[in-house]
């Protein structure tokens, strides 16, 4: 099972950019990827999903602003976030999509 290490979060002025990175323990190239999000007192949801050939589908709230994108080789999810949003503040977490078992995450806090 590969294991999943999430990084890269932090405090951010709205506006913003941060990039998150997800390191994987294994091969992750015939793996969807995705990336999800969960704010405090709300359901975990996903914003942002790579294909295994590269192609990506984003959630309404966050397109035009978050990017996906995988590098194989280096067994790595990226998420580049750009004009961050107070609402965009959550725990950030990485997953092949449709797995279960989640890893730590990543927090990211937008001020306003």
């Amino acid at each position: 099972q590969v294991q999943l290490v999430e990084s890269g979060g932090g405090l951010v002025q709205a506006g913003g950019s941060l990039r998150l990175s997800c390191a994987a323990s294994g091969r992750i190239v015939g793996f969807n990827m995705g990336w999800y999000r969960q704010a405090p007192g709300m359901q975990r949801e996903l914003v942002a999903s790579i294909m295994t050939y590269g192609s990506t589908n984003y959630a309404d709230s966050v397109k035009g602003r978050f990017t996906i994108s995988r590098d194989n080789a280096k067994k790595t999810v990226y998420l580049q976030m750009n004009s961050l949003k107070p609402e965009d503040t959550a725990v950030y977490y990485c997953n092949v999509l449709g797995a279960v078992g989640w890893g730590q995450g990543t927090q990211v806090t937008v001020s306003s």
